[in-house]
Parts: structure tokens; sequence; C-alpha cells
């Protein structure tokens, strides 16, 4: 699979670090919902938790593009990792639910500069020939860490305490911190050329984004295109403990074992695809995965039993990795490193926006109506949207977009 160990030496660090932090991602997820739950006794307050991240993108992604695309990446990553672990920590030693909601938000603005930053870096450290495959085995570190995470999480958990977790848990960033410092920058910052970030900065940076897109609508619209049909996976999956326990008639455990399942498969799919994914192509993966788990959602909809609700989780977290491997890949090879951090962040600001209003229209809708008639109609709203963007996607005259041996100088300009 890799055929020459020293030039995968560099992305394998890469790798290491950011799946180290996604264990620790959801070790944190099982802590924090215990603790927020023992100290409140709400599941008001447990649920406000969900809310806190896409909120805080909302209020962040204005400014982070600004902030990262002028300075180094690598050093971003290893200041958020570190802040993460620091107020980690702290969870523990909060006297009161406010002062664990202020720290959460904290943690949510770290997170909000990583994902733009580590998605530029990627595109700086591993060449564009590797990219696909070093996507696929994130991808398959990320379902990897959705497994053992949690796993590791409740066994910390039942050997020790909540708090004695969180205080591990901040060990997991702290490693993922050092495994960075032994990458290279790549990247020439002069700090005197460094603009102050300022609201004309801001703006004039939203301009540049504005510009890039109008000069490439077609990645723009694919782009879009993705998060559109996103946007109804994040709303069903809101509704998903209610729909699978109220409307299938699921019990807990049979809840939990689907969980489970869901995230073999995902693990497998994931496996496969980083050993094969030089015999497929970014169109492929693409089509194939957009395609696929939205009829695995299709089948989740119209499910009436545990086995059949199996499938369509299995169906859908098989290739859902195909999907966010691809889409990665695609946007990292058109998307110019200059202004990456930009304009990433632009799409997940008009993303977390879309998700907030979304999820709770989708709630509203549900209470008016029956919740399958509402998970029925997402879902096959969202395959026809699925198939219009894979016409899309598979347009000869679009060819270029999906290349994968073209030189710098092909690269879409800013």
């Amino acid at each position: 699979m890799i055929k020459n160990l020293k030039d995968w030496k560099e992305p394998t660090l890469l790798l290491s670090s950011m799946g180290i932090s996604s264990i620790g991602d959801f070790i944190y997820l099982v802590a924090i919902n215990i603790i927020v739950y023992q100290l409140t006794g709400s599941a008001t307050a447990v649920a406000g938790l969900w809310i806190v991240g896409p909120l805080t993108n909302i209020i962040t992604k204005f400014w982070t593009g600004s902030f990262i695309d002028y300075r180094s990446k690598r050093k971003v990553m290893i200041v958020t990792y570190i802040i993460r672990a620091t107020f980690i920590c702290l969870i523990p030693l909060a006297p009161n639910i406010a002062v664990i909601y202020g720290i959460l938000v904290i943690l949510s603005v770290a997170k909000a500069f990583f994902h733009p930053s580590s998605m530029t870096y990627v595109a700086i450290l591993v060449p564009k020939e590797k990219r696909k495959q070093f996507n696929s085995i994130s991808s398959f570190t990320s379902s990897g860490a959705f497994i053992i995470g949690p796993a590791i999480g409740g066994s910390l958990i039942l050997l020790t305490t909540v708090e004695a977790t969180l205080w591990l848990n901040a060990l997991f960033f702290l490693f993922s911190a050092i495994l960075l410092f032994f990458l290279p920058d790549k990247e020439n910052i002069n700090k005197d050329t460094i603009p102050t970030l300022t609201f004309s900065q801001v703006v004039q940076d939203f301009s540049v984004v504005q510009k890039f897109m109008s000069q490439n609508k077609y990645l723009t619209f694919t782009y879009l295109g993705f998060i559109i049909v996103m946007l109804f996976t994040f709303a069903m999956d809101a509704q998903e403990v209610v729909f699978t326990q109220q409307v299938i008639g699921l019990s807990e455990m049979e809840y939990s074992l689907l969980i489970s399942i869901t995230g073999i498969g995902s693990v497998i799919g994931a496996m496969l695809l980083s050993i094969f994914s030089n015999f497929f192509s970014l169109r492929y993966m693409i089509v194939t995965g957009i395609v696929m788990m939205t009829i695995g959602y299709v089948t989740y909809a119209f499910s009436w039993s545990f086995l059949s609700i199996v499938v369509g989780f299995v169906i859908l977290g098989f290739f859902n990795v195909f999907l966010n491997a691809g889409i990665t890949t695609f946007y990292q090879n058109n998307v110019p490193v200059e202004i990456m951090g930009r304009v990433t962040s632009i799409y997940q600001l008009i993303q977390s926006a879309a998700q907030v209003v979304f999820i709770l229209v989708t709630g509203f809708v549900a209470d008016l109506i029956s919740l399958r008639l509402t998970i029925i109609t997402m879902a096959l709203v969202m395959l026809f949207l699925s198939i219009i963007f894979s016409l899309s996607v598979l347009k000869p005259s679009k060819a270029f977009y999906y290349r994968e041996d073209y030189s710098e100088k092909d690269k879409l300009s800013v």
C-alpha cells in the first residue's frame, strides 16, 4: 500500500496527531455529557451541549480565516491542542454549570480555529498525488476513533471517575501537540507583513473569498451542494434517538448496538478505501459515496425493524467515508492554500448557520406532522438532490476539477 515509507514519514506523524486528538474528542464527549447531567439532572442542559458548537462557529467563523491564513497553520494547530488540553483540565474544577458552559465556548472557539488550519496544513504538507490516500487513511482513523474513543471513555469512567477521565483526556491533546513539533512549517511567514486583525481587514478578506467563489462557480456550486446534502443528514441525525426508539420501537440496548454496528461499518469501509484508494477515481468516490449514503438514509427512513435499520445504517456508514475522503481531496486540490483558511471558514459559517436553522425547522415540522413522514420526505428529497449532484460531478466538461496529475500551474487562481 505504501511504496516509499520515507515519503510517508511526515504524513504519518500528522495522521497520528489528528487520530489521537479524534480519540480525545470522543472521550471528552462521553465525559462532558455525564458531568453536565450529574450537575443538573436536566436533559435540556445536555442537549444544549450540541448547540454550543454551531452557535460558536457562527460567531467566530467571520474572522478565523483572516487570522489563520496569515500565520503558521502548524503553530495554530499546536496552540489549539494546548488550549483544549488546558481547559478540559479545568472542567472538573468548575463551581457551576455556567462556568462549564463558558469553558465549552472556549473549547469550541479553539476547535473553530483547528479545522481550517488542519485542512490547509494537509494541503501544504501532503503532495497532491498522496492526498487521496492520506484522506482515506484519515477517514479510517476518524472512524476508528468513533469506536475506540467512547469505549476508552466508558472504561476510564468505570475504573476511575468522570473528573479523572477528563484529566487523562487532556493528555491525548498534549500528545497530539507534541507530535506536531516534529513536523516542518513549510511556510515562509514574514511577521512584519501580517496585517492587524481589524474589522476592515475581515471585510477585505470577505471580498477576496467572494471574488474567488464567483470566479470559480463550479467549485462553489459543488462544495455548497455537498453542504446542502449533508444538512439533511444532520437534521435526521438530530432526530435519530426519537425516531429509532419511539417510531421503530428499539430499546436503549438495541440503539447502542445499532450505533456500534454503524461504527464498525464505517471502519471497514474506511479500511478498504485506505488500501484500495488508488484504484478509485475522485469522481467514483464522490458519486458512489453520496448516492449509496443517501440510499442508506432512505432505507433507514422506511425501516420497520432492528434488522432493516441495521442494513440502512451499515450502508450509510460504509459509504460515508468514500464521500468525505473524495470531497476533501477535491477541495484541497482546487482551493489555493493562500486563501484556504478564509474560504474554509466562510463555508463552515454557512454550514453552521444553516445547520441550526435546519435542525430547528425539522423538529418543528416533526411536531406538526408525524416524525416518520418527516424523515421519509427528507430522505427522498436528499436522494433527489444527490442524483442532481452526481450528474454535475460526472459532467465530461468538468473533468479538470477531478484530475489527480495536474501541475501546480494548473491550480485555480486566487
